[in-house]
């Protein structure tokens, strides 16, 4: 009914005048609407007393309604999320917006069936106050972990995945392994955080530990600062510092500071609970579909593949070897609409962009192709870096074309790069025992758990195409996913509108590291 979607205004959404005017508004519209419903014959014969006074009693029970926190979102058409532009809740690359705090929101907002409209916060405190401002947003969806210190400002919702808080120091330093190696160290946290909070406490039974605390920083910052030696220590969380750490990969960890904590979205502090038992609704079905678990494979199924050694092995190559070929990477990407940084990335991981690799196997070539691969893809010469390039993405592209419709991104290029390392045959055989285990053959996460099994006599036998090395293609496909992550990071140091020029790169955290003339 029309009168049942007219009601208050959102919470601080206006003025006390406001709220009469609309009230007034709406009173008028519950009168029209049953003058309209009445025919004007009916109307003739009620008396005016009694007609008025039904008016009357059903336009004040009218007034003192107020519709839910859940209907005024649905009756606006918006959700208003309010989140932190960091790699672990929400940014922009060439895609647009991503991150996971960005998929977990745009999928609440399309299962209430409104649009999603997202603001960026550079401060938790800030955060918190707008959340238990007037006019503030209807929840916060930034990373955030339960914490009983504001509780008194918001209130927390269901709990979707666990983080655990981790001393940091830099490599070659003394590892710290419990407080009291902390005390006369500079420790830096960030401001109006949990983990700030947790430092407080620990000062009662520790007054020796002195920690800063930075509301101009981000996570990132704090490891750059101790990459950098600027500061001892940073406390951070284990899921921020498993996305950064690839670019400050001298950044250890010295000790977990406590148990794993609890990361909620937080919503504001007041009696409606339509809109937090909506969230915990949704939560419930994506935990029990699937969805929560492939969007965290998604966003930190890859993040832990590279160590100091081997992130410093990629800066060299990146500065001294890339350059040469990055060029033929994007005239590939542009003819075949492939991202050139992940055609590049492919290149690392096949040979280390080395134009002469050859294996023992007899594939060769900057993109690794085999004698049959190459001539189904039309190179002549595999040690050609711009036929290998070339050859590699048209390989590629016919490889995702073969794949089920059924397979959505990105999960669809991480299964065309499985194949690419296994062949097809074996991918499908791999999704096969997938579906047989009650688990979605068209989903990586599953996917991915299988393909190791090719290995093993008692499920090899049972496919088609028999055994294969399957742990290989998740190792490939992790890989990749890695230093796809850090070509996009270094190609994109301001802004997804601007570019830097060819064969020039931003990442201080890990090219700064190396030694002069390497």
């Amino acid at each position: 009914m029309l009168a049942d979607r007219l009601g208050a205004p959102r919470r601080g959404s206006a003025s006390a005048q406001t709220n009469a005017a609309t009230c007034g508004n709406y009173c008028l519209a519950r009168l029209f609407l049953i003058l309209s419903r009445m025919s004007p014959r009916l109307i003739r014969k009620i008396p005016v007393p009694a007609l008025l006074a039904a008016v009357l009693t059903t336009l004040l029970a009218g007034c003192g309604e107020q519709p839910s926190r859940l209907e005024q979102i649905r009756d606006d058409g918006t959700l208003r999320v309010v989140t932190r532009n960091t790699p672990t809740t929400y940014y922009q690359d060439r895609h647009g917006d991503t991150g996971l705090e960005y998929e977990l929101s745009k999928r609440f907002a399309q299962s209430l069936g409104v649009r999603l409209e997202i603001s960026t916060t550079a401060t938790l405190d800030d955060l918190y106050h707008q959340l238990s401002s007037e006019n503030g947003p209807d929840l916060a969806a930034a990373g955030v972990t339960i914490n009983p210190e504001r509780e008194d400002q918001v209130r927390f919702a269901e709990p979707y995945l666990e983080t655990t808080p981790q001393v940091v120091y830099r490599r070659g330093k003394r590892q710290p392994r419990d407080i009291e190696d902390l005390y006369g160290k500079r420790i830096m946290v960030l401001k109006g955080s949990t983990l700030a909070d947790m430092l407080r406490g620990l000062q009662q039974e520790h007054p020796n530990l002195v920690f800063e605390e930075s509301d101009s920083l981000e996570v990132a910052d704090l490891l750059r600062l101790v990459n950098d030696e600027e500061i001892d220590h940073a406390v951070v969380y284990s899921n921020e510092l498993v996305v950064n750490q690839a670019f400050y990969p001298a950044v250890r960890v010295g000790f977990d500071l406590g148990d794993p904590r609890s990361m909620a979205w937080a919503l504001p502090r007041e009696p409606d609970d339509t809109l937090l038992e909506a969230v915990r609704e949704f939560f419930a079905g994506i935990k029990a579909d699937g969805t929560l678990d492939q969007l965290i494979e998604r966003f930190y199924g890859h993040s832990d593949v590279l160590d100091y050694v081997g992130a410093r092995a990629f800066a060299r190559h990146m500065t001294q070897r890339l350059p040469r070929f990055e060029t033929q990477f994007r005239q590939a990407g542009d003819q075949y609409a492939l991202d050139w940084r992940l055609l590049a990335a492919m290149g690392y991981q096949e040979s280390l962009w080395d134009p002469d690799a050859r294996s023992p196997t007899g594939v060769r070539g900057l993109m690794m192709l085999t004698l049959p691969t190459a001539k189904f893809v039309g190179v002549t010469n595999r040690i050609d870096p711009k036929q290998s390039i070339f050859g590699g993405a048209r390989y590629l592209i016919w490889v995702r074309d073969q794949l089920s419709t059924d397979i959505p991104e990105p999960d669809r290029t991480w299964f065309a790069l499985a194949a690419y390392n296994v062949g097809l045959g074996h991918l499908d055989d791999a999704r096969t025992l997938t579906r047989n285990n009650g688990r979605d053959p068209n989903r990586w996460i599953d996917v991915k758990d299988h393909l190791p099994l090719l290995q093993k006599k008692q499920w090899y036998t049972q496919t088609r195409y028999g055994y294969a090395r399957g742990s290989e293609p998740v190792h490939y496909v992790q890989n990749i996913r890695r230093y796809y992550e850090i070509l996009q990071w270094v190609t994109q140091p301001q802004a997804e509108t601007a570019s830097l020029p060819e064969g020039e790169y931003h990442a201080p955290g890990i090219l700064e590291q190396l030694p002069q003339g390497i």
